[in-house]
């Protein structure tokens, strides 16, 4: 039982919350609630779930040495010596394919993403995570493929204005991990990771705000495009809670007290609230 906790924790859970991004396409698309809809969207998730663990647990091992190293992930279970680099490689060999298992009880598009996804992040572990804009992207991408991947397993057209705000949203989450992790490092001298040498804070806050604006501005065309074929303005009016929740989220990242996107929402009760709120008007936009 032990054993199976610390190969869970291995396996980091808690980013198991970034693959909520797969609902997105099919609530947007107003079927989220039929019952064969709710079983893609479990499909896809726990696909999703078994190729993150297991790009993580191979990321672990290649950056054990770096990692025994640093002040805080010196305490993650392969650095630490609590799980063997042989029972992380055996499980990474069981998890990567078994995504790709999953996803083909979809379909095979969906296969397709979940192996670009696979491809990108093992690229990014095996050295793209050491240059700089590249890495950044491959970051990026993450996120956009777990969105685009919802609407691939349900069958949900996606549109113009869905892929551009999914994908500079992404770049918007990205930049502001770079530029929170930056500002800690700028505070603390804690060395986080080498790329970061490559970044000034005016570059980072440079890509944040250039990709939030165009996350407004689609977001926001997307909500009037919406408005038209729909029988209220819950579309429109998720545009304020929408951009407030943006705003707040970026005090949180501008903080430099937190850099993964999972701990910003997690732990800010007052983006949830307001990310609860976006929910709800969008909701009410397709489903009333």
């Amino acid at each position: 039982m032990k054993r199976a906790r610390i190969l869970l924790r291995a396996c980091r859970p808690r980013q198991w919350v970034k693959n909520i991004l797969v609902l997105a396409a099919p609530i947007a698309g107003g079927i989220a609630f039929q019952p064969q809809a709710i079983v893609q969207m479990a499909t896809s998730f726990v696909a999703f779930c078994l190729a993150s663990s297991g790009v993580y647990l191979v990321n672990d091992v290649l950056d054990v040495e770096a990692d025994r190293a640093h002040a805080t992930k010196r305490k993650r279970p392969i650095a630490s010596g609590e799980l063997s680099v042989r029972a992380a490689w055996t499980t990474a060999a069981v998890l990567l394919p078994g995504a790709l298992l999953v996803s083909a009880l979809l379909n095979w598009q969906m296969v397709v993403i979940v192996t670009i996804y696979i491809a990108v992040q093992l690229w990014y572990c095996l050295g793209m995570k050491h240059e700089p804009v590249i890495e950044l992207t491959s970051v990026a991408s993450g996120f956009l493929l777990r969105a685009v991947a919802g609407g691939v397993a349900t069958q949900v057209g996606l549109s113009q204005w869905f892929l551009i705000a999914a994908g500079f949203g992404s770049l918007f989450m990205a930049a502001g991990k770079r530029y929170a992790e930056k500002r800690l490092v700028l505070d603390t001298g804690v060395v986080i990771r080498p790329v970061l040498d490559h970044y000034t804070t005016t570059y980072l806050r440079f890509v944040w705000t250039l990709s939030a604006g165009v996350l407004v501005t689609t977001y926001s065309l997307w909500a009037f495009t919406l408005r038209q074929t729909s029988t209220n303005e819950w579309s429109v009016v998720s545009i304020v809670p929408f951009v407030m929740a943006l705003l707040r989220y970026g005090v949180d990242v501008d903080s430099g007290s937190a850099g993964e996107p999972e701990e910003i929402v997690l732990r800010d009760r007052k983006l949830l609230v307001l990310g609860g709120i976006w929910a709800a008007c969008l909701m009410s936009s397709v489903y009333m």
